[in-house]
């Protein structure tokens, strides 16, 4: 990276990651707060903790605090493990988003909030504010950021041992809502997986970057095709050696698998050096073995 694009490209991260924040806090001063709910990771643990606290021990705690404690060691961690800008902006994330969840009166805007669209439907806050949960979360993840929580252990642990923590992260959100449900209201809790599942759905369109695909490609022209996935995205090929039955010449596979994100521009860039490559696109459920991986920072 150049001088001269370092600065544009901060200037971009900070401005999607402050948007992110401000989607992030808004959201849950009206659809959170709207509909009741108790989104996954650390924020519906703040938010579980906020309503025990002012249920049962009669204060209340700012969202901010429980927030930034929570985040505090997996912070740590992944600064010293992952990546130091990737976790200095995933700090900025938290940081703003607690600051202006504190700020925005909550009950205050939710109810202007409720009034202004007529929004009195439980469910229609559940989806509604799982997209717009969606939609912060990938502006973070474009900024090369996360929003935090669990997010740092499931990326520490993907990095750390290759394996996917998502099922754990996803039993985690599981037990927070069963509490949820136990002690405040069992339809509320309900109501939360739909706001989540919205979240992961509308947030696995958004975002692609994390998937893979396996390109199977067939050419006759492969030390060129080889080069455009070499220096396009980093990823080695494998080639293999046949016989095209159609017409009976002698052709090659090359079999690669690259990042989702990359596979438009990596195919439009083998047609013109290859017109007559014949290219597979195949969804990619799991990657065992060496496969480069894009530095957090």
């Amino acid at each position: 990276m150049t001088a001269k694009t370092s600065p544009r490209l901060t200037i971009k991260r900070l401005l999607l990651i402050t948007l992110g924040a401000v989607l992030m806090a808004f959201n849950i001063n009206t659809f959170v707060h709207a509909g009741g709910l108790i989104p996954g990771g650390f924020t519906g643990v703040t938010l579980l903790i906020q309503e025990i606290c002012a249920r049962y021990g009669g204060f209340h705690i700012p969202f901010s605090v429980v927030l930034y404690v929570l985040n505090a060691v997996p912070a740590a961690i992944c600064y010293k493990f992952i990546g130091k800008k990737f976790a200095l902006y995933s700090c900025l994330m938290i940081l703003i988003s607690g600051l202006l969840t504190d700020w925005m009166p909550a009950a205050k805007v939710a109810s202007i909030f409720i009034e202004y669209i007529q929004l009195h439907d439980t469910l229609l806050s559940a989806v509604f504010g799982g997209l717009l949960n969606a939609v912060s979360i990938a502006l973070c993840l474009y900024a090369g950021a996360t929003s935090g929580g669990t997010d740092f252990i499931a990326i520490f642990i993907s990095e750390k041992y290759r394996k996917d923590a998502w099922n754990y992260i996803f039993a985690g959100n599981c037990v927070i809502l069963a509490i949820a449900g136990y002690l405040f209201s069992l339809d509320k809790a309900l109501y939360s997986i739909i706001f989540q599942f919205t979240t992961t759905m509308a947030l696995s369109a958004l975002y692609r970057a994390y998937q893979q695909k396996t390109l199977l490609i067939i050419t006759n022209k492969p030390t060129d095709v080889y080069r455009l996935i070499n220096s396009m995205t980093h990823h080695g090929a494998t080639s293999f050696s046949g016989t095209g039955l159609y017409n009976m010449e002698e052709r090659v596979l090359l079999y690669s698998v690259v990042y989702a994100n990359e596979v438009a521009d990596l195919v439009n860039a083998i047609r013109k050096a290859d017109e007559g490559a014949f290219i597979n696109v195949v969804k990619t459920e799991q990657i065992n073995g060496r496969f480069f991986r894009k530095p957090k920072d």
